[in-house]
């Protein structure tokens, strides 16, 4: 199954913050905030949601192909991701803005506040989905992830235009997109990923109902944090899984993009959506177990024996003959 990955490409400053930020907070002053907090650490790594669930599915053993806008400073990304198995030739490099730029600080609640400077991603629009298929031939699914929303959008109409299934994950975005936005970008997605509040956020802005929502895509996927996932479809098909017992709560960035390149990756197994849930857990619980989006490490072995703990050795055994050939390149 030939997957191609739309979405950011950026240089995540990750910080920590070693106190609540709910302790900064002041019940009647919420319409005045000030606040500056002294952090304990800064980790520059790399990140974006486009190469995060690119270099999820290729650490799965899937080739995905990133479809994105980088800046100049893109030659050391480049290459570490090529090495990691992603198709990189059809990434566009700006000529005069860099890679897009994160900053996130985290409390000891995991609670964030984050900023995003887009950069040389504002310039994704200018990608045209149509073309690069002439020079990658024909995909099977597109995933349209966090990006410029003009290039969201596009990318979804041009999928609509030539009959290719995509998935709609618009995550971060929806704060910024109005509601006739959220709805080109919804309707008639094959998957939609969303967590609760991002539901909750769609349907305010949509004014559509939760069952208008679901009723407008094939199969929508909600994550739930540390209660795991839910699957469904209109036909009325749900499904929810757990996640597993992660060694240790190291840092949330990059959860959910893990998620969805483990759900995508048991999609282009062949599997069913409760075991390509499990799989996205599994994948999210070895991101929150490092710091960094791209930093986690695991060999077929590991990954099975772990995925059977949680799961079952019945599970286990369907995913198992497809990560024999995914050892970590």
């Amino acid at each position: 199954m030939r997957i191609a990955v739309t979405g950011s490409v950026g240089r995540d400053h990750l910080m920590t913050f070693p106190g609540k930020f709910t302790d900064s907070l002041v019940a009647d002053s919420l319409s005045k905030v000030s606040l500056s907090f002294l952090v304990d650490g800064l980790d520059v790594r790399r990140g974006g949601c486009g190469a995060n669930i690119s270099f999820g599915m290729a650490a799965l053993g899937l080739n995905p192909v990133l479809i994105a806008s980088v800046g100049a400073d893109w030659a050391d990304y480049e290459a570490w991701l090529s090495r990691h198995g992603v198709d990189t030739a059809h990434v566009r490099v700006s000529n005069s803005l860099h890679t897009a730029l994160y900053m996130v600080t985290t409390d000891t609640d995991l609670n964030q506040i984050a900023s995003f400077f887009p950069g040389a991603m504002s310039e994704a629009r200018e990608i045209e989905l149509g073309p690069v298929m002439e020079r990658a031939g024909h995909f099977d699914l597109v995933v349209i992830s966090p990006d410029d929303p003009e290039a969201m959008i596009r990318h979804t109409e041009t999928c609509r235009a030539l009959g290719i299934p995509f998935a709609a994950d618009p995550s971060q975005q929806l704060a910024r997109m109005n509601g006739e936005e959220i709805r080109s970008l919804i309707d008639g997605a094959t998957y939609l990923f969303l967590n609760e509040y991002e539901l909750a956020l769609a349907m305010q802005k949509t004014e559509w109902s939760d069952s208008e929502i679901k009723e407008r895509v094939t199969t929508r996927v909600v994550t739930l944090g540390s209660a795991g996932a839910k699957v469904e479809r209109a036909d009325g098909f749900a499904v929810a899984v757990g996640v597993p017992q992660e060694k240790a709560k190291v840092d949330p960035t990059g959860v959910g993009d893990a998620f969805r390149s483990g759900f995508l990756a048991g999609v282009a197994w062949g599997l069913d959506e409760e075991r390509s849930a499990q799989l996205g857990s599994m994948l999210a619980t070895y991101v929150i177990e490092t710091k960094g989006t791209q930093e986690y490490r695991f060999t077929p072995e590991t990954f099975i024996a772990r995925f059977s703990e949680c799961y079952g050795s019945d599970a286990a055994k369907e995913i198992s003959p497809h990560l024999a050939t995914a050892a970590m390149r």
